[in-house]
């Protein structure tokens, strides 16, 4: 399952997490975000031991401007608050997978 994150919901959702999370910055006119989110809503059915979450940098301007997003799609992982791996750009859902898993 996928979280949708907003200004509100950042914090409790991912930095006071202590598993790992995924989160997916995009837009809704972003074209690459387009063709990476069928990837990571598999990933979010596949992957139970990862948190996979998706915020739009359009609503959600405050994580995005923490965190120096300046390209999307970006995907940033974070580990009890702390970012461990970002990507930035589309990948392949077989890469996409092999990089969360590796993270485990």
């Amino acid at each position: 399952m996928e979280h949708i994150l907003t200004n509100d919901n950042f914090t409790a959702e991912v930095l006071q997490n202590d598993g790992l999370v995924l989160v997916d910055f995009y837009a809704t006119w972003c074209g690459p975000c387009k063709m990476i989110a069928p990837h990571v809503t598999q990933l979010a059915e596949e992957v139970s031991a990862v948190k996979v979450c998706r915020l739009n940098v359009d609503e959600a301007e405050e994580p995005a401007r923490k965190y120096g997003i300046r390209s999307i799609p970006t995907l940033m992982y974070f580990r009890n608050g702390e970012v461990v791996k970002t990507h930035v750009g589309y990948m392949p859902y077989d890469e996409l997978k092999r990089e969360t898993e590796a993270l485990l």
